[in-house]
């Protein structure tokens, strides 16, 4: 009789879902605060972000890397700092840490007296007409498309909306101040400009079709991520700051650009959460291209002075570890 019991304890136990990381954390937040798309925020929402992203571009540098940074010059450094060599694309590190990414920038957007969240472009959404999207407007948006100014170099300088007058410190990581740049690749073959057609709800569906993460990850990352870079700033030409992937957080859509592949991770998450939300598989990159170790969910997540590093297990979940919003 005893045997049975046990026999049957012991089945019980084995038949409890399993842990996906014993670093995984326990605590979920109770209150997540919702990130909302740009199209469908209200005007003074729009307006309190602006007025905080601008306020970013004028605030002291913590780097002290340059007597002439910025805050917002910081994020850029960072962002370039961390790409060469390979520490935050081209691997599975990539989703965390630019969920990290954005958390950081949306408290410094706090910190200018935001009271919102971090917003998101849906360019799925607006994919057949991106450059109609209400992100380029030049009262409640980003301003528009770049234009040869004579004054900028070979790049091509927004002239209309809030960062009109912005002037990036760095390119790469070298001193190199410019205006603001954006270079829309124009439509091609009866496709929409902006390269839309590679980040259309069709293309998106085969991106989610993945089962793995990496493999998710490197559809996603390569795909419609790098076509909306490329889209905006100039693919190859590399006359607009989003399309040198280095520089491109010197764009300020930068940012609603990662939330908006933040919330598309998360929705492949969603199909299923007891998988997926900590499912995190793939190999480091290596400074000589060569296959580096299996990734864990207790590596690092350098910010590099921008703010103290992480953890990739506190940014798998959007409600738990250092996190606590939704979309």
């Amino acid at each position: 009789m005893k045997f049975l019991q046990l026999a049957t304890l012991i089945g019980a136990a084995l038949a409890l879902p399993s842990d996906p990381d014993p670093l995984s954390p326990r605590q979920t937040c109770t209150s997540p605060k919702l990130r909302k798309s740009w199209s469908k925020a209200t005007s003074a929402e729009k307006t309190a972000y602006l007025h905080a992203a601008v306020c970013v571009t004028t605030k002291s540098s913590r780097l002290k890397n340059n007597a002439n940074a910025t805050l917002h010059d910081d994020f850029a450094y960072v962002h370039a700092l961390l790409s060469s060599p390979q520490k935050i694309h081209d691997f599975a590190g990539f989703l965390p840490w630019h969920r990290f990414f954005v958390q950081v920038y949306e408290k410094a957007l706090q910190e200018c007296g935001y009271p919102g969240t971090a917003m998101y472009w849906d360019w799925v959404a607006d994919s057949p007409a991106p450059s109609k999207a209400k992100v380029w407007d030049s009262v409640t948006g980003f301003g528009g498309n770049g234009v040869s100014t004579g004054d900028n170099g070979p790049r091509l300088r927004v002239i209309d909306g809030p960062f009109k007058d912005f002037r990036p410190l760095y390119w790469n990581t070298d001193v190199s101040p410019h205006w603001l740049s954006r270079d829309w690749l124009p439509a091609q073959n009866g496709e929409p400009e902006i390269s839309g057609a590679n980040y259309s709800p069709a293309r998106m569906a085969e991106v989610n079709a993945q089962t793995t993460f990496d493999g998710f990850r490197q559809a996603l990352e390569s795909g419609p991520h790098a076509a909306v870079h490329g889209g905006v700033g100039g693919g190859g030409r590399g006359l607009g700051d989003l399309g040198f992937q280095n520089a491109s957080p010197n764009d300020p859509l930068f940012f609603l650009h990662h939330t908006q592949v933040d919330r598309l991770w998360w929705l492949w998450q969603q199909q299923d959460p007891q998988t997926r939300t900590f499912a995190y598989n793939g190999f480091h990159n290596t400074q000589d291209g060569s296959q580096g170790p299996t990734v864990m969910l207790s590596d690092i997540l350098p910010m590099a002075g921008l703010a103290p590093d992480g953890i990739v297990k506190d940014y798998m979940d959007v409600k738990g570890g250092k996190l606590c919003y939704t979309y």
